[in-house]
């Protein structure tokens, strides 16, 4: 079972999304909080495995609840769920340790799928925030020069959605060296997190295969 903690300042919005999530099988709801020192504090209570999270809240917004969230407790899977997808809000969310960036006008259905790919160590991300991110990874893309035949690979596989731990076991690795690998191949390629390292990598990547 998925524990889940939704955090929004509308207890309109809460409430629905509690119904939704509520109503699956493999789905329970453990709390739910209207502002971001609320998120904190529901997540050392109730301990949930993802977290959807509002932006934009009075006191402690979005960005910072997750900053706490993920000092504390690195194992949760924080996804913003919100209105907001200019550039810069995406990319503070991202970088503040959020796995998966929703907005609000979303397809109900998607939230779910969503919740279970954060689980799974995917990136769940909206088509629109993706678009935003893409841009700005094409403006910003290094050649692929400098990685190594292995971070190329697993920079690959990042693209695919893998996580670390089906990564190294692809390449008969261990995880820490994944992880050292993708620390490389973040620098190398100029991003912030696997997110839009897996973006870089479709873009970058598919046009060397198409040349």
């Amino acid at each position: 079972m998925i524990r889940v903690a939704i955090v929004d300042d509308h207890a309109v919005v809460r409430g629905g999304l509690k119904q939704l999530l509520s109503s699956e099988d493999d789905i329970d709801v453990v709390g739910t909080a209207g502002s971001g020192d609320q998120a904190y504090e529901i997540v050392r209570s109730a301990a949930p495995d993802v977290v959807l999270m509002d932006l934009s809240m009075p006191g402690v917004d979005g960005i910072e609840a997750t900053r706490r969230i993920m000092r504390e407790s690195p194992d949760v899977h924080v996804v913003v769920l919100t209105s907001f997808e200019d550039k810069r809000r995406i990319l503070d969310a991202l970088e503040a340790g959020a796995v998966g960036y929703l907005l609000k006008d979303a397809d109900p259905s998607e939230i779910a799928v969503a919740v279970r790919a954060a689980v799974a160590g995917g990136s769940p991300l909206d088509p629109k925030a993706a678009r935003v991110l893409l841009e700005s990874t094409r403006r910003d893309a290094r050649p692929t020069a400098a990685l190594t035949p292995r971070e190329r690979e697993v920079l690959e596989l990042v693209a695919e959605g893998l996580a670390n731990k089906n990564i190294a076991r692809r390449l008969g690795i261990s995880d820490r060296t994944v992880k050292s690998h993708l620390t490389s191949v973040f620098q190398a390629i100029g991003v912030a997190d696997r997110t839009q390292a897996a973006l870089w990598a479709r873009e970058n990547l598919d046009q060397q295969g198409r040349r």
